[in-house]
């Protein structure tokens, strides 16, 4: 593969994220559900999730890691002609849409803003969105925020979901660069089982319902982990990209065992893989972009990595993509 490209690509240059000071632990939920920590842990992972304040809403988690995406990727809000946010707990039921708050709050007022709705792949269908739009000419600088307040559509009696969510949001700027493209994105959807996953909310229902989250785990369990290792092979096939070649797999953070059953797939090592589950839980379309920054903070996402992404959501959605990344490396003022 070779990475000097002589026509100029859509790129992500920058990678951020917010994350909620609030820790929700394991031993947390033992004291007002039925669960433990062991429990929690051997199915599924995680072992702390985080959870925003009451006064802050989801727009703002996606505020502050967009300021610092921004600036990573030496850019002012001026710059930015387009705003994409991906999430599933929007702060507004319909409108407006969370993009538009975001860009109000970054002091953004004649601006492409919107939201997508692909729950836990948000994140990829960002990529492919906001690649069309740099490569075709129509934006120069797109920011795309993942943010998710999950706590705000959480039954917390339910102990089969309520202890896999958390709160948090995460950042990046899609640019034109010549050197380190988004190589290729894929992005599928089966509404046929949208029944499986699901914020429910009665066609009868009073605006004035409260919404809830409901899972049957076991069922989409299984389907993810399937869906996801055909989709992966299928990009990297595609592309002729061989696993060993991919310096950092960066997969959604919803279950440890979907993770590693991916991971065992491809063959990866764990020092390819970015895992975060076990601090964060699943945040939805904001836990891609935020084991990103992880990743990126610690030094093992650099200028020119070659990652390798996927995701499963509600819907049902799924994707994968393919990236080098394009921002410079992490300093620590």
């Amino acid at each position: 593969m070779n990475s000097k490209n002589l026509t100029p690509k859509a790129s992500l240059k920058s990678i951020a994220s917010y994350i909620p000071e609030k820790i929700l632990s394991n031993k947390d939920f033992e004291q007002f559900i039925d669960t433990s920590d062991e429990w929690i842990v051997r199915r599924t992972g995680i072992k702390e999730r985080r959870i925003a304040k009451d006064d802050e809403t989801n727009s703002d988690l996606g505020t502050k890691a967009a300021i610092k995406a921004i600036q990573r990727a030496h850019l002012t809000p001026k710059d930015i002609d387009a705003i994409v946010v991906a999430t599933l707990s929007p702060d507004y039921f319909t409108m407006p849409s969370t993009a538009c708050k975001i860009a109000a709050n970054l002091g953004l007022t004649n601006i492409t803003a919107f939201d997508i709705s692909a729950a836990c792949s948000g994140f990829i269908y960002l990529l492919e969105v906001s690649k069309a739009l740099v490569e075709s000419g129509a934006k120069k600088n797109v920011l795309i925020v993942g943010s998710e307040k999950a706590s705000s559509i959480m039954d917390y009696t339910d102990r089969s979901i309520c202890i896999l969510f958390g709160d948090g949001a995460g950042a990046g700027v899609v640019s034109l660069d010549t050197q380190n493209p988004i190589i290729d994105v894929h992005t599928a959807s089966n509404g046929e089982f949208g029944e499986l996953l699901m914020t429910k909310r009665s066609p009868k229902a009073k605006l004035c319902e409260p919404l809830a989250m409901k899972m049957k785990g076991n069922e989409v369990f299984k389907i993810a982990v399937n869906t996801l290792c055909n989709d992966v092979i299928e990009l990297l096939n595609k592309n002729n990209i061989d696993s060993n070649q991919i310096d950092l797999f960066i997969p959604h953070q919803a279950n440890l065992r979907i993770i590693k059953a991916v991971q065992e797939k491809l063959q990866l090592s764990d020092e390819k893989c970015v895992i975060t589950v076990e601090k964060f839980g699943n945040t939805s379309a904001a836990s891609i972009p935020m084991a990103m920054n992880e990743a990126y903070e610690e030094g093992r996402l650099k200028k020119g990595s070659l990652i390798l992404l996927d995701a499963f959501g509600g819907g049902f959605t799924w994707g994968s993509a393919l990236l080098q990344f394009g921002g410079e490396n992490f300093t620590r003022f």
